[in-house]
């Protein structure tokens, strides 16, 4: 906690340092929307963009939830030199660091993702004196998950009725097709045999 307070007075003094005329932006690029089957892991992917050179010292990034139709955002995840993941509240034991501030990469994953992950996720990038810029957002649903078991039942039982329909339509069109034949040889046979005079 020291270290991020140190982090926030640093960022107001170089606000209002003197002779600091202009601030400039950092850019912060992420997807829209993402889509995760509960249960399983996702990744939230965020990069940036700065004007100045990227330090694990100068770098921070900070993540945070705001679920949906609620205003209020919850601030959850913090990185700088090292990851500090929630003690507490719903993203505990839930969040792993997956970046590199060195390639300018902010991402992180979330494992064993719960319904109550439904929401717009905040990537804000700091690179001092890029301390000013707007954050990324992304739109994670998570949908229900299906199990292995009840989808390997329900393509077996998919593909047996369709073979099982396949092996009737061969059996139905071999039979009549032998019948059909019977019938063409059995007639030829009587052609044949009216056509020939009869032996005394």
């Amino acid at each position: 906690m020291c270290r991020i307070w140190m982090y926030l007075f640093s960022t107001v003094g170089v606000l209002f340092t003197p002779g600091m005329y202009h601030v400039v932006a950092i850019e912060v690029f992420t997807s829209k929307e993402a889509t995760a089957v509960n249960g399983t892991s996702v990744h939230l992917k965020c990069t940036f963009k700065s004007t100045k050179p990227v330090s694990e010292k100068s770098a921070s990034v900070a993540w945070s939830f705001r679920s949906t139709g609620q205003i209020k955002e919850e601030n959850f995840f913090f990185y700088q030199e090292i990851a500090y993941p929630p003690q507490e509240g719903r993203f505990k034991d839930h969040v792993t660091w997956s970046g590199n501030m060195l390639k300018n990469d902010a991402s992180i994953t979330l494992q064993d993702v719960q319904f109550s992950f439904n929401g717009t996720y905040s990537c804000q990038v700091r690179n001092a004196p890029d301390v000013h810029g707007f954050a990324g957002e992304i739109h994670l649903q998570v949908v229900q998950s299906v199990k292995l078991s009840e989808m390997g039942i329900l393509a077996a039982a998919v593909g047996g009725a369709i073979l099982l329909v396949l092996l009737i339509l061969s059996i139905f069109l071999t039979v009549r097709y032998c019948r059909r034949k019977h019938e063409d040889t059995g007639m030829e046979l009587e052609r044949s045999e009216w056509k020939q005079p009869g032996v005394l």
